[in-house]
């Protein structure tokens, strides 16, 4: 029971569920389920990646992937083909090495727990309590961006997030505002709707407070200032680099293509050659076969913190033509089921 400050009364947990059997999404494929598999890939899926999106993503990578040992079966290379286009490769490394690790140290079978669950590749603490309180009904909290949102708002919590005792603090309350009884039904709803709130009531701008089944007792609300929250300083900068793409191919429709070293942009994924200039990018081909060269049209494409703008550059070349070892001629049938950076399958499928 809490009071945002207005003398109104309101059990949030059992608000929230209410909302949420009424009110909240029931139609994502991933909110049919309890199968921790995939709810997690879902919720992987779904970090940094908007909905419309991760609704292209999922059926299909359950059609090629339909249970855990399925995947951890699969070749990396074939697991980022699927995943080409989701961005944030790291991601579907970290994927492959979760199913491999549920099945050599967990029998093929998710652990129930929030604190099991995140010793396993690519799950933290906020995937984790996803996890955990959506498949087994753990009494345990969430903090992804939209739960984040929600609860700053609804506590007035102006501490900077950026300090790691302050997210600390919000972590705390929202452990001690989940639902405390009949935990099988009310947690998988609670959360669900915290997440739900933030998606589709409680966004970052226009917040729709006409609506919310919280607003009664929202401390943002009350005070006119809800975009305010949450309040965190540290921001990212961005920045930009430019990219010269070798774009070699044979007469037969081979490209060459070579594995990009970890860490670095496109980590693990198959590629053009990059340079940093275009004349490097001249002399990594032989010299009689310069001038026929060819600039494609430069674009940009956008990640997180970084603009790359970059520049294709086309050439025809004999196979005998490219002897560099870090790289291969790649057939026409075989380069669409390798993981390649968007761009890059993107200008070969448009050829």
């Amino acid at each position: 029971m809490i009071d945002g400050g207005t003398g109104v009364v309101m059990d949030l947990a059992t608000a929230v569920v209410h909302w949420q059997q009424t009110h909240g999404r029931h139609d994502l494929p991933w909110q049919r389920t309890r199968d921790p598999y995939r709810v997690w890939l879902s919720e992987i899926m779904l970090q940094q990646t908007q909905v419309a999106t991760v609704l292209d993503y999922f059926p299909r990578f359950l059609e090629r992937f339909p249970d855990v040992s399925a995947l951890a079966a699969a070749s990396l290379d074939a697991v980022l083909a699927l995943w080409s286009g989701l961005g944030y490769y790291s991601r579907a490394r970290n994927l492959h090495l979760c199913a491999l690790a549920v099945m050599r140290c967990h029998g093929g079978v998710f652990p129930q727990t929030a604190q099991a669950l995140q010793t396993l590749p690519g799950i933290g603490r906020s995937t984790a309590g996803a996890i955990a309180s959506l498949c087994f009904a753990e009494r345990v909290a969430i903090l992804d961006g939209n739960v984040r949102r929600v609860l700053t708002r609804l506590l007035g919590f102006e501490a900077d997030l950026a300090k790691a005792a302050n997210q600390r603090a919000l972590w705390q309350a929202a452990t001690e505002l989940l639902p405390s009884a009949d935990l099988q039904h009310a947690m998988p709803r609670y959360t669900q709707g915290m997440m739900d709130l933030g998606a589709t009531l409680c966004s970052a701008k226009k917040p729709r407070c006409g609506v919310c089944p919280i607003a009664p007792i929202c401390v943002a609300r009350r005070l006119g200032q809800p975009e305010r929250y949450p309040v965190q300083t540290r921001k990212v900068k961005r920045s930009a680099q430019s990219i010269w793409l070798l774009w070699a191919q044979t007469l037969d429709a081979g490209v060459w293509l070579s594995q990009r070293p970890t860490p670095g942009v496109w980590a693990g994924l198959y590629c053009f050659p990059l340079f940093d200039q275009r004349a490097a990018l001249a002399a990594a081909v032989p010299a009689r076969y310069r001038p026929a060269l060819q600039d494609g049209p430069a674009f940009t494409h956008v990640l997180t913190h970084k603009d790359l703008h970059l520049h294709p550059v086309q050439v025809h070349l004999p196979r005998t033509a490219m002897a560099r070892a870090d790289g291969a001629w790649i057939g026409a049938d075989q380069w669409p089921h390798l993981g390649l950076p968007a761009p890059v399958r993107k200008l070969l499928v448009q050829g």
